[in-house]
């Protein structure tokens, strides 16, 4: 699988932030789209309806992306992929 560095240059990748709106408004990765972990399994039909390769999530540490990436894993999307952090991918950017 590509590296995470990879995937946030690929136009093709969906980049979900998982973190509350309010963490999201303070500060996201450019293109990034918020849906809270607690509203993942309601908004399964969103992430089918992605075009996106790769659906990458990421919050503040990687733990509730990694909940999320198991959540979209159930439900059959195996092309979700837990980001981890915002600082880290912030840095992997740069």
């Amino acid at each position: 699988m590509a590296d995470i560095k990879s995937l946030l240059q690929d136009e093709s990748t969906a980049i979900v932030d998982v973190r509350s709106p309010m963490e999201f408004a303070q500060e996201h990765l450019p293109g990034a789209i918020n849906i809270p972990v607690d509203e993942v399994p309601y908004r399964i039909a969103e992430f089918e309806a992605m075009p996106a390769k790769t659906i990458l999530l990421y919050c503040r540490s990687g733990a509730r992306s990694g909940m999320a990436t198991s959540m979209l894993h159930q439900a059959g999307l195996k092309h979700a992929v837990n980001g981890g952090g915002i600082s880290t991918l912030l840095l992997v950017l740069h």
